[in-house]
């Protein structure tokens, strides 16, 4: 494994701390990007951080140590020798339609993947994570389906490190990097040549200015202001200036950051979860972001994208599964008028866009 050579930062999924930049990062060398399925450019490789500069070279390790790789295979249970408080003595999985046990020589160690994709597990945590949030970071090539912590619980294992579910920093929940699929994940888009595409089905619009459209949910209402940034994270430098031990850091200016929680908010019909957001946009958006909204690049079939000549010709054209309720073509038009108002006046009345486009 090699080491991208640069001082340490704080770009990566979980970097805590405020006195020092600590993370560093593996290479992605010439191993394949797994949204692309081609190695990167051969000038960058070095200096690119990336997971499968990790995991590939530990593949290759492991291999090589005679570790056997069962792919595949779904992990479903832990067995217990005896009653409940016995050793761990293996697991049973599912491989194409059947199951099979595996013996452990000495013990066994859970890798969960995760549980984002997992909506009863998830909810544990915060009932308003309700199904119509999708792209959790891996899918689709990873389900994060829980089964390694529920297989855990059933023989009596704790769940641990809870404030990643319920502590608004950080990248736990992120607002979406891109629109028009239904992989939005901030920090991954699929491209057409990877192997994992045709799961995923399209790459997505990523937005470069959130002043080059409108969000709105359900109804055709806006909710915030589009350019809010996702929950901020207690990483290097975010209490400036900061000395260490000092209670003079508890001075620092609360701010605010609701995006995440104005979309979660839902319309007021006694239902958790906010629902599906739209991202409203016309053709000028389209020249601005360099855009090309046909499929591949977004999931008309799914229905992630919809577009129409006229307001109320879109606001009828979107039905999909989580669309609860119609999207009122009035609600929609009186949206854009008002908004389109605060273009002209140079103020957003409603949510304090600043400078809206």
């Amino acid at each position: 494994m090699v080491f991208v050579d640069k001082t340490p930062d704080v770009f990566g999924g979980t970097s805590v701390g405020n006195s020092v930049p600590r993370e560093h990062h593996s290479a992605l060398m010439n191993w394949p990007m797994v949204q692309t399925g081609k190695p990167g450019d051969p000038d960058v490789q070095a200096i690119t951080s990336s997971g499968n500069g990790l995991m590939r070279p530990l593949e290759a390790a492991a291999k090589k140590a005679g570790v056997q790789l069962l792919l595949q295979h779904h992990m479903n249970a832990i067995y217990r020798e005896g009653t409940t408080t016995g050793r761990v003595i293996g697991i049973s999985a599912t491989h194409l339609g059947k199951t099979v046990t595996l013996r452990a020589r000495k013990a066994v160690i859970i890798a969960t993947g995760g549980h984002s994709g997992n909506v009863n597990f998830r909810r544990m945590f915060d009932p308003r994570l309700t199904e119509e949030y999708l792209g959790s970071a891996g899918e689709p090539w990873s389900k994060q389906d829980a089964s390694g912590e529920l297989a855990a619980m059933a023989v009596g294992a704790s769940l641990w490190g809870l404030a990643n579910q319920t502590g608004e920093f950080g990248a736990n929940l992120t607002k979406p990097g891109f629109v028009g699929t239904r992989y939005g994940y901030v920090n991954l888009q699929w491209q057409p040549g990877s192997p994992m595409f045709s799961k995923a089905g399209s790459a997505g619009l990523q937005v470069r200015n959130w002043q080059d459209l409108i969000l709105v949910n359900m109804l055709g209402k806006r909710f915030y202001d589009e350019t809010g940034p996702q929950f901020s994270s207690n990483d290097y430098n975010s209490i400036n200036p900061y000395t260490p031990w000092s209670p003079k850091n508890a001075d620092v200016k609360y701010r605010q950051i609701n995006w995440l929680n104005a979309a979660l908010a839902g319309i007021g019909d006694a239902h958790n979860g906010g629902g599906p957001i739209w991202a409203i946009f016309d053709a000028d958006a389209v020249t601005r972001e360099k855009w090309n909204p046909v499929p591949p690049n977004v999931d008309a079939a799914g229905g992630f994208f919809f577009s129409g000549t006229t307001l109320a010709e879109l606001a009828a054209a979107i039905k999909m599964k989580f669309q609860r309720v119609p999207m009122s073509p009035d609600t929609l038009a009186a949206t854009v008028a008002r908004y389109n108002s605060f273009v002209d006046s140079g103020t957003d009345s409603d949510f304090g866009k600043p400078k809206p486009a």
